[in-house]
């Protein structure tokens, strides 16, 4: 039954997926708003069609310019963190030169940097701050690679630059980027507490391959995740950006540890905001 499963899903993805890359693409193109539309209906349908599902504890920060500060477990957090709000990813050069995945980086507008190449810091922070001053949301993941999903690895503040830039809110006046913490722990396999077993079956790290992994995931079955939107803040809050990484580490750290254990916000009080989360069609987001 889970091969059947698994059959099934896939060509339900590959049919879904390249029905969205031309439509997309044609978006993006001639810069109709449907482009900031399709992307999360994408990521929606294929989070259902997966068995994702997705808790949310607090509410993302709904500004201009904004970093969510996440730790980073499975190619499966894009679509979890896609789903609930616009956004794009900051990821390695090298994802743009996957075949298909990468097309599917490129559509969604993620900003590739060369993180091994330092000289080339202050042009891939700017890039990063265009974008930001163009309103969007962007995703940052600090650890700078995936875990196995049963620990956070160390936030890297030199990941965080851009958020020593000024950009224009939703007010119109000029303020430092907003960084909201956010962490995202899968919690439960057909419902039940998963144990730290299962967990590295849905992470995606180290040397593992990409196609073989995704095949597996498509026939455990459904997953639940937690998702934790902490209080947001900016680097003028601390001495200096490391210990502003340092707090967004513990945070998020914290709220893992505590959905894991089943807990979630345990850790702190999440981010609220009690105006409803409208996407481009005008859909609410619970």
């Amino acid at each position: 039954m889970r091969t059947i499963r698994a059959v099934g899903i896939a060509i339900a993805f590959l049919t879904l997926t390249f029905g969205m890359i031309p439509l997309q693409w044609t978006a993006a193109r001639f810069n109709w708003p449907i482009k900031d539309v399709i992307p999360i209906k994408y990521a929606r349908l294929l989070c259902r069609l997966m068995g994702i599902r997705i808790e949310t504890f607090g509410r993302p920060v709904r500004d201009r310019g904004v970093f969510l500060a996440a730790n980073h477990t499975s190619y499966l957090d894009i679509p979890v963190l896609s789903a609930v709000i616009p956004v794009c990813f900051v990821a390695k050069t090298e994802v743009a030169n996957w075949p298909f995945f990468g097309t599917l980086a490129r559509l969604s507008r993620t900003v590739f940097v060369e993180r091994e190449r330092r000289s080339r810091t202050a042009e891939q922070r700017d890039r990063i701050r265009e974008r930001l001053e163009e309103g969007g949301t962007i995703v940052l993941f600090p650890e700078g690679t995936s875990s196995d999903g049963n620990r956070v690895l160390s936030f890297k503040s030199a990941l965080l630059s851009a958020a020593d830039a000024m950009v224009k809110g939703a007010d119109g006046q000029m303020r430092r980027v907003i960084v909201q913490p956010v962490s995202v722990a899968y919690t439960r396999l057909h419902g039940m507490p998963m144990g730290r077993e299962f967990r590295p079956f849905f992470a995606w790290y180290g040397d593992m391959d990409l196609v073989p992994h995704l095949w597996e995931v498509f026939r455990l079955g459904p997953v639940d995740v937690m998702v934790h939107y902490h209080p947001p803040m900016t680097v003028d809050q601390f001495p200096s950006r490391k210990e502003l990484a340092a707090e967004c580490e513990r945070l998020v750290t914290a709220g893992v540890s505590h959905a894991l254990a089943g807990r979630p916000g345990a850790v702190g009080p999440a981010y609220e905001d009690d105006r409803p989360i409208i996407d481009g069609t005008g859909l609410k987001v619970a």
